[in-house]
């Protein structure tokens, strides 16, 4: 289940309702979609072959036909993130800087955990995401992302439009503070 991180003498939020209700105040979808038992055998995994996340979709594809019917995506992916990964450091160097996409940006975390970060009409925040969660970021909303101290994350990307996804920086600094 999700964690928000307020910043400093505001309580953290780790009930699910409250979550959902604090993120949907603030324009974010969030959800706990229980990873499927039959997909351990994946997820459970660090490295995964082409194959075996083309397998792990699959498994988790009644997500994705819910998401196309009502949302209208197109496609997905599956991004398979561990310390081992060549050239992780810089990967995720462009994302832990604010930004915004003018499309959606739609995970479904299905094993690990990473953080997500917002700037909101003055407000900054962190959503500390782990397997089974649901989150749509909205188009052109200020957010960054980076690995916890695991440094593993496996998780479904949903896109209606690649294009869309380009990271577009602002000035603005990811602290809390």
């Amino acid at each position: 289940m999700a964690t928000i991180v307020r910043q400093k003498g505001l309580p953290e939020i780790k009930e699910t309702s409250e979550v959902k209700i604090f993120l949907k105040e603030r324009g974010i979808d969030y959800d706990h979609w229980k990873v499927p038992d039959n997909a351990s055998d994946l997820t459970d995994r660090e490295v995964l072959a082409d194959v075996e996340k083309e397998e792990l979709l699959k498994k988790l594809d009644n997500r994705f036909e819910t998401l196309k019917k009502t949302e209208g995506y197109q496609s997905r992916d599956l991004i398979v993130l561990h310390p081992n990964v060549s050239g992780l450091g810089e990967m995720l160097a462009k994302f832990d800087r604010v930004h915004y996409h003018t499309d959606e940006e739609v995970r479904y975390i299905v094993d690990g955990s990473g953080v997500f970060g917002f700037a909101l009409k003055g407000e900054k925040f962190l959503v500390h995401v782990v397997k089974d969660d649901f989150i749509s970021v909205p188009r052109n909303t200020n957010h960054w992302f980076y690995l916890d101290d695991k440094k593993r994350i496996k998780a479904v990307r949903y896109f209606q439009d690649m294009s869309g996804w380009v990271p577009n920086y602002v000035d603005e600094t990811n602290s809390l503070d």
